[in-house]
């Protein structure tokens, strides 16, 4: 009895410290700083599984406390809700052993929430939209590197070129921001599903996997949802109606990246037909992603892929 109450709070002391060190090297390390952000909610997914939600809530508040104490209030705050319920979530539907689609889907559900839980947050306590005003610090650093330019004597006619492409890129970025924030929260959700459940089979704990990729199958409703998007960008561009054109653009972004995901789905199955190693496998998939055209090629192929299934139509054929 009294070994099954220490075992958690040993362990969720362990794990608490752990965040606080990973936090401390996010907030302080430059390059390192980046994957201890990435990988803070590992340890809280750990303890969800092995002790139970309870135990994990317990060891971010514990821990956000003492981020509060050693960096700042607001620094642990807004790891604490960004990170937080991704950590928590995805550590119950392991421990639940929801299939491995639905534990993804509600990690990315909760990790996008967290992030608009966040910048919502901020905005009450200054009154200043983050989003934008990042885009400020983006924009007065790129004002400054042109002025150093100017200051060098180069062609002012390039400069003013590239001014005006850096320009174009900020606008479409800004419009993009919602996006952006869903990327975030993709990213968030990839890394600790990936990462958490390497560790916990290291750990000796059963937890369940996504498909193959090569057998990914994502909804018909991407496809629907470009033609929503489509109509939208439409309306809104030739009205001037700017939240549904902005609103839209973005739904567009998320059915494309949707068709590109489909598309590398529906490439490596095509592979693995084809028995393709391992370093031509790396080599076409940069050679589509990095390629502009190709890549709108594979998100449409990955789209009506959704629709008319080319994988079942190859495999009748073959047979």
């Amino acid at each position: 009895m009294t070994s099954h109450r220490i075992t958690p709070l040993t362990e969720s002391g362990l794990l608490s410290a752990l965040t606080v060190i990973l936090a401390l090297a996010a907030v302080y390390l430059p390059v390192v700083g980046v994957v201890a952000l990435l990988v803070w909610a590992i340890p809280v997914t750990v303890l969800v599984v092995r002790h139970g939600l309870r135990w994990g809530a317990m060891a971010v508040l514990v821990s956000g406390v003492i981020m509060a104490l050693l960096i700042e209030p607001t620094i642990s705050l807004r790891m604490v809700l960004s990170f937080g319920p991704t950590g928590l979530v995805l550590g119950y539907a392991f421990r639940r052993r929801w299939s491995g689609a639905q534990a993804f889907g509600t990690t990315l559900v909760a990790s996008v929430a967290g992030k608009l839980l966040t910048f919502g947050l901020l905005f009450l306590l200054t009154s200043v939209n983050p989003l934008n005003m990042q885009m400020d610090v983006m924009q007065q650093s790129f004002d400054e590197t042109f002025a150093v330019y100017e200051q060098m004597g180069m062609d002012k006619a390039a400069i003013e070129a590239s001014r005006a492409q850096v320009q174009e890129a900020l606008t479409y970025l800004n419009l993009l921001l919602p996006f952006v924030v869903g990327v975030m929260g993709l990213l968030d959700a990839a890394v600790a599903y990936i990462v958490g459940s390497r560790v916990l089979r290291r750990l000796g704990e059963s937890v369940p996997q996504l498909p193959p990729f090569a057998e990914w199958r994502l909804p018909q409703f991407f496809l629907y949802l470009l033609g929503f998007a489509l109509v939208g960008i439409y309306w809104g561009g030739s009205r001037e109606i700017q939240p549904l054109y902005q609103a839209a653009f973005n739904l567009n972004m998320v059915a494309m990246g949707a068709g590109v995901i489909q598309g590398l789905s529906l490439m490596s199955y095509v592979m693995d037909r084809f028995r393709v190693g391992k370093v031509m496998r790396i080599c076409l998939y940069a050679f589509v992603l990095l390629g502009g055209v190709l890549m709108q090629i594979l998100a449409f192929t990955g789209l009506f892929d959704m629709l008319f299934d080319y994988r079942r139509r190859f495999g009748q054929k073959k047979s």
